[in-house]
């Protein structure tokens, strides 16, 4: 989607370097078709901003991959006949910034978000070289579309996870749009004065701080070589005894 003036312009004023920086955008829509989802309509905003100002975009449609539920790397290992999720967790590991876009359905994000923050979970044991989980250093944010209430909702559930399992969480890290209780127009579709939604001044502003947010901590972040391991190294970590500095592992 195309961004308005004022995003343009904060695109062409920004005096920063992000071109070392990967995105993935993860839309959890239950639209088969990823060109008739409402939600990429709004994503696509973030990843426009993004691309602008050239970090790399990578997008994944839930739905045009088989990902089965479960908490582990990989189901085939586990029961199921097929599983996509190991390839396209490589582009999610490679990411810097991970932003998560579902519809709301009755109140709650969508089956296809609640698989995909499974399979995250599923990869959590893994650690960097530090002892951390491989989720430290990367920023995660969510975007949300719907026809009920229920924006902050859904974030506040998709933010607590992905901070959980080690993403950092910028300020204002989420977006959305609701139109009216009860059956009506999504976000995009067509009416008498446009497009539903596309000028709705304080989701283009939300969406926009957000992306912006994102970029800034993950530059901060990879700056700074991600977090210091004092405290937060696993490895270290022996149920019943003393932390040995002494020990060469346990300062890595």
């Amino acid at each position: 989607m195309p961004l308005n003036i004022q995003q343009e312009e904060l695109c062409a004023q920004n005096k920063t370097d992000f071109s070392d920086l990967k995105a993935v955008a993860f839309n959890c829509s239950l639209k088969r078709d990823p060109e008739e989802s409402h939600t990429r309509l709004l994503l696509s905003v973030a990843e426009e901003i993004m691309r602008k100002n050239g970090v790399t975009v990578d997008h994944i449609h839930g739905l045009s991959h088989q990902i089965p539920s479960g908490v582990y790397p990989d189901m085939t290992e586990h029961g199921a006949e097929r599983d996509d999720w190991p390839a396209l967790w490589k582009t999610i590991e490679a990411a810097d910034i991970l932003i998560v876009a579902t519809p709301i359905w009755l109140g709650e994000e969508s089956s296809v978000c609640r698989i995909l923050i499974e399979r995250l979970y599923g990869m959590s044991g893994m650690l960097n070289d530090r002892g951390q989980s491989l989720f430290y250093g990367k920023v995660g944010g969510a975007v949300i579309t719907g026809n009920e209430d229920g924006i902050k909702h859904c974030s506040m559930s998709i933010l607590y996870a992905l901070q959980h399992l080690g993403y950092t969480i910028p300020p204002q890290a989420d977006c959305g749009w609701i139109g009216e209780a009860g059956p009506g127009a999504s976000y995009g579709d067509p009416s008498e004065d446009g497009p539903v939604g596309v000028d709705n001044d304080f989701t283009q502003r939300n969406t926009t701080i957000m992306t912006w947010n994102l970029m800034h901590l993950a530059r901060i972040l990879k700056d700074a070589g991600g977090y210091s391991n004092h405290g937060n190294n696993r490895k270290a970590w022996k149920a019943g005894c003393r932390f040995d500095y002494e020990n060469p592992e346990h300062r890595a």
